[in-house]
């Protein structure tokens, strides 16, 4: 059976309508250093955003891979020492650079087809740094069939800007009410879970800001 593209009630858009035919797709990368064409990708997670019955947007589930470093790659132990990642370690199950690429690209391409949108949009807590990335990966291993667009995206440093005042992720996350524990960070999952976390309060925020306006001023 076909995947139907998700639907919401009357008065709410669907995911594929809300932002313009993209799925916005949280992710966050670590990597070994700030140069995305030189420097090691070692950690990628993605978390696709979902649309609700009531029209607010939710988090699934996060996907993620260890990456082994491409050969040549820098490895900056100023880097390391922040992240915490040992690239030789023995149990880290890393995979290369193609396999990890198509690891998390597979069930966001699956995502984009099941909500009837154009393409994904990758969402980041400063996005450039993580797209860059991605997109340097992207060529390095001729891969052909990336879901994202190749050069926009939605930036949560922005927009938690605008809504929390905080534009470091830690304290935009705890003005928004999400719990944040220091000894996490620095990690791909869980700084992409957090990071769709904030994605999603603020756009659920919006959302309610809008029914507040129409309730109280009578506009379409």
């Amino acid at each position: 059976m076909n995947a139907q593209p998700e639907r919401a009630p009357t008065g709410a858009l669907p995911l594929a309508e809300r932002f313009r035919g993209f799925l916005p797709v949280v992710v966050d990368v670590e990597t070994g250093g700030f140069d995305a064409e030189h420097d090691a990708l070692l950690e990628i997670a993605a978390v696709v955003v979902r649309m609700g019955d009531d029209g607010c947007v939710y988090p699934e589930p996060a996907v993620a891979a260890n990456v082994v470093p491409f050969p040549g790659a820098n490895l900056d132990p100023r880097s390391l020492e922040i992240t915490g990642i040992d690239p030789d370690h023995p149990f880290r199950a890393a995979l290369a650079e193609r396999e990890a690429l198509e690891h998390v690209f597979k069930p966001v391409r699956q995502a984009v087809k099941a909500a009837g949108c154009q393409r994904a949009i990758l969402v980041g807590h400063n996005a450039a740094f993580d797209l860059g990335f991605l997109n340097a990966a992207i060529r390095r291993t001729g891969h052909k069939r990336s879901p994202f667009h190749p050069f926009s995206c939605f930036d949560t440093v922005s927009l938690a800007g605008l809504a929390y005042g905080q534009t470091v992720l830690s304290k935009a996350a705890l003005a928004a009410g999400i719990p944040w524990d220091g000894r996490e960070a620095h990690a791909a999952i869980y700084d992409a879970e957090r990071t769709a976390e904030l994605f999603c309060r603020i756009v659920n925020r919006w959302k309610q800001l809008e029914e507040f306006e129409r309730a109280t001023l009578g506009t379409p």
